[in-house]
């Protein structure tokens, strides 16, 4: 007898009517109109079912933390990084905590099982460190927290950088992080990408660099990790976050550089809510969007990815840890409204994510982890654009967190009961 039965599945591939048979938290078949004996049926009605959203890019050391010591009135970047200065010495582990474990609660509830969080560690005592190695061990049981090294105040520009980094990987963080922009000169920043992969070379570690957060086009530190990538035979294995100076680079430039991204293996990851809100603020008009070349990337064969960065932190005061939202806005931002650009928006919160994170036993195919989301949407442009309930999220076959379908009552003469939002098909 199978654990659980899932019937009349849509696939995120367009696959209708599809089955989806589950034992010992593994897909064990994925197949047109199985019937069989399980503990457990769900009949998704045509409904989608997608594997669970991950988030490759986010500071959940300052997640929830709107308000302390004080708000953002600017809302800028640089304002943000001087407020996350002021709040580094109030902090303590058990607020730090108590906040990231609250996050991960609504992360859950929105089919967000797999989170990559850079965590600072410029701090010489290491608290977020050592908060969030134990937020890692809470979650574990049903959500995947990967951990980044990140050197916010600069490794080569904070005394004993490079060490505190080092204590962090002893302790178990997962990936070697990095800020070349942020360095006191674009010298230095190279000076640190080389070091930072390096060390992640001698570790047997993943990389992942805030790479040219920055309006200035001759910021071009993407460059540099790239061939970094290549020199140390990390080819996979490495990521550029943010790369917003991308989008006012001379063009032909950056028809040299996607093609050394592209052979490096360097993914890439924008951040559609955060890029669009900090990058132009020196702008008059034309304002530029800030966001890296997205369909640029994806088209140079890049694996390009969403991720959320901040929720109501000293950078941001909006979000709800919803990557449809994210994806939403990346199309918008992208203009990728074509209807297989929108797809690709999905895949950067699923399975483009999952590459970045090297995840195992991601997807829906036998053997792979019974962890998916049952969307109430038909396919993924639809939820996208509805950034759909989640009606029903599952861990390893296990129901972690349901939602009722959103509806609203309607009292019109001569019209339906109630509306979804959706089309009516026959």
């Amino acid at each position: 007898m199978l654990d659980l039965l899932v019937q009349n599945a849509t696939l995120p591939d367009g696959r209708t009517g599809m089955s989806i048979a589950v034992n010992d938290g593994c897909i064990a078949e994925v197949t047109p109109g199985l019937d069989a004996p399980a503990a457990q049926k769900l009949d998704a009605a045509g409904l989608l079912v997608t594997p669970h959203f991950i988030d490759p890019h986010f500071h959940m050391d300052a997640t929830l933390s709107y308000g302390l010591p004080r708000v953002n009135e600017s809302g800028t970047l640089l304002e943000g990084i001087a407020l996350w200065g002021e709040l580094k010495p109030l902090l303590t582990a058990d607020a730090l905590i108590e906040r990231a474990l609250a996050y991960c609660d609504w992360a859950v509830a929105k089919g967000l099982l797999a989170i990559r969080s850079h965590v600072d560690t410029s701090d010489p005592s290491l608290l977020a460190v050592d908060a969030l190695l134990e937020v890692k061990r809470r979650v574990a049981p049903y959500l995947d927290l990967q951990l980044v090294a990140f050197p916010q105040d600069g490794v080569l520009r904070t005394k004993g950088g490079v060490e505190s980094l080092k204590r962090a990987l002893d302790k178990g963080v997962d990936v070697v992080g990095g800020i070349p922009h942020f360095e006191r000169t674009m010298a230095d920043g190279a000076a640190s990408v080389k070091l930072l992969c390096e060390i992640a070379a001698e570790r047997g570690k993943l990389v992942d660099m805030h790479c040219d957060e920055s309006d200035d086009p001759h910021s071009r530190h993407i460059e540099t990790l790239a061939y970094e990538a290549q020199r140390l035979g990390l080819h996979g294995r490495v990521t550029g976050s943010h790369c917003t100076s991308m989008h006012s680079m001379d063009n032909y430039y950056v028809s040299k550089l996607l093609p050394l991204i592209a052979e490096s293996g360097v993914s890439v990851i924008a951040n559609p809510l955060i890029n669009i809100t900090l990058q132009g603020r020196h702008d008059s008009y034309p304002k530029r969007r800030g966001m890296t070349r997205v369909p640029e990337l994806m088209m140079a064969g890049v694996n390009v990815a969403f991720g959320h960065d901040c929720v109501m932190d000293p950078w941001y005061g909006m979000g709800s840890g919803d990557m449809l939202e994210v994806a939403h806005m990346g199309l918008h931002v992208a203009q990728m409204t074509s209807q297989a650009g929108i797809r690709q928006c999905f895949d950067a919160i699923t399975t483009n994510a999952a590459k970045v994170l090297h995840l195992e036993g991601y997807g829906l195919a036998p053997g792979c982890d019974a962890s998916f989301v049952l969307l109430q949407a038909r396919d993924p442009v639809e939820a996208i654009r509805l950034r759909a309930t989640r009606l029903k999220v599952y861990r390893k076959g296990k129901l972690l967190a349901e939602t009722p379908a959103a509806t609203a009552a309607l009292h019109v003469p001569g019209r339906a009961a109630s509306t979804a939002w959706m089309i009516p098909r026959a």
